[in-house]
């Protein structure tokens, strides 16, 4: 026996072994596997994930973010609310000087130029404060060129109503100016305290229109057409300048009775101390100073908002009270509408207001 001789599976170990099985051939990728059948897709195809809701994810978190945004503004005017003080209906009352609330004074402020829009602010006012029986008097505080004759009108007559039916004192405070349709304010009130640097007086009426036929006609070619019942019924015209007789016509039928109805105004208001002839050489349309208006009695006192407080406090029979300012109650809905209202809307109506002559208790140095 040959005990050299070893076998091992796989090969021979010598040139005489009988050779065995051949080795397996190289790796050889086989044809590809069909995809899967997936019934919940009816396809061969893997599943794609869906865009809509990302979609609806992107439209949740805008709507989120709005409502946050909301949500925290209206937070805000709740802290700011309960700060200023107490409120009262659309108002919130802002605490000048402290004292007992049982008894308050409230300050209505006329400020810039006057329109209907501040006579209907100043209507809501004197309605809250005639609606607080803790209110004890009032002061009017001014600081106006004036401006229209039914929105000064106006203001007068709910100053005079509120005292007529609530029997309370209420000063007038001029605060800077109070000239024109802001004097006009101030005299229904039964006494007129202004700052020493004040400008008031201008008692008159201004009415101002474009005359811009011969930039239509000479310039853009342009040709004006009125068609009227009347002859005076485009008085004044913006296409022609005004005639002797149609500026006459304007002066009887406009001018002069605003004019009349303001000094009515000032005769009833100043009374106790001018008659009605004292008032029309001062009806001039000319300004004062603090100094002449009170030598001319245009006015009762120079002095400072603590001078008109204390008027109201000796008039009233107080020795204290709580001075209070209304502010407009903060919302969402007013800064919105604050925010829709900024720029100019050149539609027709905005137009024929500016192209329209208007009779003004107005001072235009302002």
């Amino acid at each position: 026996m040959d005990f050299d001789r070893q076998d091992t599976p796989g090969g021979p170990t010598s040139p005489d072994s009988p050779q065995g099985p051949p080795p397996p051939p190289p790796y050889a990728p086989g044809p590809p596997m069909a995809p899967r059948f997936d019934p919940r897709h009816g396809s061969g195809e893997p599943p794609r994930r869906k865009s809509g809701w990302r979609i609806f994810w992107g439209i949740f978190t805008v709507l989120s973010v709005i409502a946050n945004v909301a949500l925290l503004l209206l937070f805000v005017g709740a802290i700011a609310l309960f700060a200023t003080g107490t409120y009262r209906g659309t108002f919130t009352e802002q605490v000048i000087e402290s004292g007992p609330r049982a008894d308050k004074i409230v300050v209505i402020p006329i400020e810039g130029v006057i329109d209907a829009a501040q006579a209907q602010r100043v209507y809501e006012e004197l309605k809250a404060a005639r609606d607080d029986r803790a209110v004890k008097g009032l002061i009017v505080r001014i600081d106006s060129p004036g401006g229209t004759v039914s929105g000064s009108d106006e203001i007068y007559n709910e100053i005079r109503k509120f005292r007529t039916e609530q029997g309370k004192p209420v000063v007038a405070f001029m605060q800077g100016m109070a000239a024109s349709g802001g004097y006009y304010s101030s005299v229904a009130c039964e006494k007129i305290i202004a700052e020493p640097t004040v400008i008031t007086g201008s008692i008159g009426v201004i009415m101002e229109h474009f005359v811009i036929g011969e930039l239509l006609e000479k310039k853009l070619g342009v040709q004006p057409v009125v068609i009227k019942s009347g002859e005076k019924k485009d008085w004044p015209s913006l296409f022609s300048a005004p005639t002797e007789e149609q500026l006459q016509y304007l002066r009887d039928r406009v001018i002069t009775p605003a004019l009349d109805r303001f000094l009515e105004v000032v005769a009833e208001g100043r009374k106790d101390v001018l008659t009605p002839e004292q008032i029309r050489p001062l009806a001039d349309g000319g300004i004062y100073t603090a100094p002449q208006a009170k030598d001319n009695k245009l006015i009762d006192q120079i002095g400072y908002l603590d001078d008109a407080i204390a008027q109201v406090k000796s008039m009233a029979g107080l020795t204290k009270a709580q001075v209070v300012e209304y502010r407009q109650v903060f919302s969402l809905w007013s800064l919105l509408e604050a925010k829709s209202n900024v720029g100019i809307k050149l539609d027709r109506s905005t137009l024929l207001d500016l192209g329209m002559p208007q009779a003004m208790y107005l001072w235009r140095a302002y």
